[in-house]
């Protein structure tokens, strides 16, 4: 029997976004055994603590080139939307 959509949404299903990525994912095993917190102290002294807008994380920005190299994505640009879309990435 075929039912017509109905435009209300009947039901709730709490989703995390943990649940979406496989345990055995790249990633996830890169981010078991690397450590990039380090990144944040070597880049200290670049950036003015009491001066300016607020910085982006050094370490997110470092993680996102990391992903470009590692899937072979060229383009910033491509790289900031396939993050927006990859729940693995994030």
């Amino acid at each position: 029997m075929l039912k017509e959509p109905s435009p209300q949404q009947h039901e709730l299903e709490m989703v995390s976004l943990e649940s979406l990525v496989p345990d055995n994912h790249l990633l996830r095993n890169i981010d078991q055994y690397i450590d990039f917190e380090f990144i944040r102290d070597r880049v200290r002294h670049l950036y003015c603590s009491n001066n300016g807008r607020p910085a982006l994380d050094p370490v997110v920005l470092f993680k996102m080139l990391f992903l470009g190299y590692l899937f072979g994505i060229r383009s910033e640009r491509q790289l900031v939307r396939e993050i927006q879309v990859n729940v693995a990435y994030r």
